[in-house]
């Protein structure tokens, strides 16, 4: 590990009430449960007036009456989550918990890495990297690290190739987090295939479909195999992706309750922020849909959700999904754990935003 790299471990380790030793193993006994100290910094959220967006009310019913009290958002919300996954279409499910099959496994600083093999869709293999501290003593929360647009896929999150600041699942699991990083199934047995070749194979299995409801199953089947293992605090689920993973962790804390804490960077909230519409993702049919995500955002709260941006697929104008989503966290009462963080720094992952995404998981799993 580079002198960066521990310096921003050791940063995100001191905000957040860890002690890092130089051995790695004297940790505090407990998270602290208290805010970031800059939840209010995220919280202040104004687009310039060219960007703003009408977003029409997630507090309203089918009648368009206001919904004031958090039974009718309850209610509203299962209108909400069962019209959204209508749409994405459906998939079937896989019963059986996944059994890991160790392919490779290293001993980076501090930890224990492997790349591991289990059952996707039913009957179907897909690899990952699974990676813990050395010496656990107790249960730890665990993360699912998902990969960006790239053809490391899983080397990247795990630390393995790739640039240092996507390391996510390494650097957690560093901090004591038990991570796992699922490959796309953009890339599984992809061969000389195309990603709308990808896409097309699976449509073919499932008509009606789209390409995130696959995403969504594997990213839940993540966390399904986070929970089976007897070292993870089935109670503290978390996930954070950038990009491709910023739009997967979107649809997953919505969809999946077991997610606690969700840091989403760059992945493009509106749907005309990014390729949304690409045949992996939920094709052109979106356009006609006639509802946005700051519904699919609604259906994540009150779990803590971060939202990174960097004037690229996120930023300025995201502004308008937080504040509308902003009202249905207030139906919770306070604290409110919702906020954009916008480093004006295009499409990357600067340390501040690497900073703040380990100090969000840190702090509220």
């Amino acid at each position: 590990m580079n002198r960066r790299d521990f310096l921003y471990l050791s940063s995100a380790f001191s905000l957040s009430g860890y002690h890092i030793s130089k051995n790695r193993e004297e940790k505090n006994a407990h998270l602290l449960r208290e805010e970031v100290p800059w939840l209010e910094e995220v919280q202040q959220c104004d687009a310039p007036q060219e960007q703003v967006i009408h977003l029409p009310s997630v507090l309203k019913d089918e009648l368009c009456n206001d919904i004031t009290s958090l039974e009718e958002w309850q209610n509203q919300r299962q209108i909400i989550r069962q019209r959204w996954l209508d749409f994405l279409g459906p998939l079937e499910p896989n019963p059986n918990l996944p059994k890991l099959t160790v392919l490779e496994e290293d001993k980076p600083p501090g930890v224990v890495r492997q790349l591991v093999e289990y059952e996707g869709e039913p009957g179907m293999k897909v690899r990952g990297y699974l990676i813990m501290p050395r010496h656990i003593k107790k249960p730890r929360p665990g993360v699912l690290t998902l990969h960006t647009t790239t053809d490391d896929t899983i080397l990247q999150p795990a630390g393995v190739k790739g640039e240092p600041e996507k390391a996510f699942g390494l650097k957690l699991a560093q901090m004591g987090f038990v991570t796992f990083s699922p490959e796309n199934f953009l890339w599984q047995d992809k061969g000389d295939r195309s990603w709308e070749e990808q896409s097309q194979r699976f449509l073919k299995r499932y008509p009606g479909s789209t390409g995130m409801a696959k995403m969504l199953f594997d990213a839940s089947r993540g966390v399904d195999l986070l929970e089976s293992l007897p070292f993870v605090d089935k109670n503290r689920l978390g996930a954070i992706g950038h990009s491709l993973g910023g739009k997967e962790v979107l649809y997953l804390a919505a969809f999946d309750k077991r997610i606690k804490a969700t840091v989403s960077s760059e992945g493009g909230v509106g749907i005309d922020f990014s390729n949304w519409d690409d045949s992996w993702y939920l094709g052109q049919q979106i356009h006609n849909f006639g509802h946005k995500h700051h519904e699919v955002l609604a259906l994540a709260a009150p779990n803590p959700f971060l939202l990174i941006g960097g004037d690229s697929a996120d930023g300025e104008r995201s502004c308008p999904y937080i504040q509308e989503v902003m009202k249905v966290y207030s139906l919770y009462g306070d604290p409110k754990r919702l906020g954009l963080l916008n480093h004006h720094q295009g499409h990357s992952v600067p340390p501040i935003a690497e900073l703040r995404a380990y100090q969000w998981l840190l702090n509220y799993l």
